[in-house]
């Protein structure tokens, strides 16, 4: 089949990389003349394990190619894929002005009939605009075409395998060609496939990573009474996974979500719910925990260290989660801000993402490992759940350390083994001391 991708992010570049493989012939279209050169060279404008094997792999058999003219490649698809940004707006609804600008082009270059799908997250009712934003830019008489909706659920850093292995496919059509069209892309794939009405189409991807950030949410809520109480989170969690009604997915206490689509989706939600009068508060206070979350990390090294002016803290992981340099919403970001307007003096550390970081905090060190960065620090901050900090040597930790205290902002360690290295240990909703075999003895 013959397929143009408009937009070469996260979504689009995969989603383009990924059909080719499977034995379509792709234009993947970006109006960034340097990010398409670069592709045209092999270069990644996004860091995603096992892109550029493939993309590389695509382009040489000929099946993957990259241009700067979205009208030359509308014109030579049969389906039309709409991956472009929708950021924000300080209102909270998606910006969709590339939406529009990806549907000028396409309207101008209708020379047969397509099926034009909305691959980017977009509220309800955004499948109706762009049929029109289509009908208004088409020059005269034009052919048929057919808008659907058809979300992503990637995960950044298993973006490829989350395209190949989809827990489901999900097609919003009102017309059964465009669904089959659809249909017969993804049938190599033989993974399970919901088709539905562009709207609920829509509301899925809302309803599925608004749901996703409230389990976090709701967990790290419990993780704040747990520290209250002395129990852990933890163990709290997984008695809680076994019940097959609630599941262990996304409830892993810790700083909280970040990315490109949980805050602006969640956002997003709250703001079509007022638009069609309904005051979505469970939203709002699944928002307001997340935001709240990184403040606590840092009150804890604040208390910890009797203050953070002039201390030494040293911040393992920038990135908002392993596996990506996105920076986008990462905890990081908000964790190093507070930290520097308390006098504290940060160093990082972190192995895809401090070329990204350098732009937005140039004032703070960068380390060339997290040996390195603990040197000389009254504190470590373990901020993103890299697997290399995963079995870090805590004995090395503390003989580089000014005082030796670690703060694990991701669960990922064992307070005791923290504990019998030397370390004062403060996790997020645990302690060294919340263990039944670990309590110190009565009096």
């Amino acid at each position: 089949m013959q397929l143009s991708v408009i937009g070469t992010g996260y979504v689009g570049l995969v989603t383009g990389a990924v059909f080719a493989d499977l034995g379509n012939e792709v234009i993947c279209v970006d109006k960034d003349e340097n990010k398409i050169a670069l592709l045209r060279q092999g270069i990644m404008p996004i860091y995603e394990p096992g892109l550029e094997e493939m993309v590389r792999h695509n382009v040489s058999e000929g099946r993957l190619s990259f241009t700067t003219d979205t009208e030359e490649a509308v014109c030579r698809s049969e389906v039309v894929f709409i991956a472009v940004g929708t950021p924000s707006l300080p209102s909270g609804q998606p910006d969709l002005s590339q939406v529009e600008e990806a549907c000028r082009h396409i309207a101008r270059a209708l020379n047969a009939p397509k099926v034009i799908v909305n691959k980017s997250t977009v509220p309800v009712g955004t499948g109706d605009i762009v049929r029109r934003w289509i009908e208004q830019y088409a020059p005269g008489e034009h052919p048929a075409f057919e808008v659907v909706s058809n979300p992503e659920f990637l995960r950044e850093g298993s973006a490829i395998y989350d395209t190949l292995h989809p827990d489901r496919i999900v097609i919003g059509a009102s017309n059964q060609n465009a669904a089959m069209k659809l249909l017969e892309l993804y049938a190599p794939l033989e993974r399970p496939m919901i088709i539905t009405d562009v709207n609920s189409a829509e509301i899925i991807k809302y309803a599925s990573n608004c749901f996703l950030a409230m389990k976090i949410s709701y967990i790290n809520a419990m993780a704040r009474i747990c520290d209250l109480s002395g129990a852990d989170v933890t163990l709290v969690a997984k008695g809680m996974g076994y019940d097959k009604r609630i599941g262990d997915q996304f409830l892993q206490a810790g700083l909280g979500w970040g990315g490109s689509c949980f805050p602006k989706d969640v956002s997003a939600m709250i703001a079509t719910a007022e638009s069609l009068g309904y005051d979505f508060q469970l939203l709002k206070a699944v928002q307001q925990i997340n935001d709240e979350q990184p403040l606590y990390f840092v009150g804890k090294m604040r208390t910890a260290l009797g203050g953070l002016k002039d201390r030494h803290i040293a911040i393992l992981g920038l990135s908002f989660k392993p596996n990506t340099d996105d920076l986008r919403e990462a905890k990081s970001l908000q964790i190093i801000a507070a930290l520097l307007a308390e006098g504290a003096v940060v160093c990082a550390y972190d192995p895809i993402a401090m070329p990204k970081a350098r732009a937005i905090f140039p004032q703070i060190s960068y380390c060339e490992n997290a040996y390195d960065a603990a040197t000389g620090c009254d504190a470590v901050a373990v901020v993103t759940e890299w697997n290399e900090f995963r079995q870090l040597n805590m004995e090395r930790l503390r003989r580089v350390m000014r005082q030796p205290l670690l703060f694990d902002g991701r669960n990922i360690y064992d307070p005791e083994k923290v504990k019998q290295a030397g370390m004062q240990y403060y996790g997020i909703g645990r302690s060294a001391n919340s263990s039944p075999f670990a309590r110190p003895s009565s009096p």
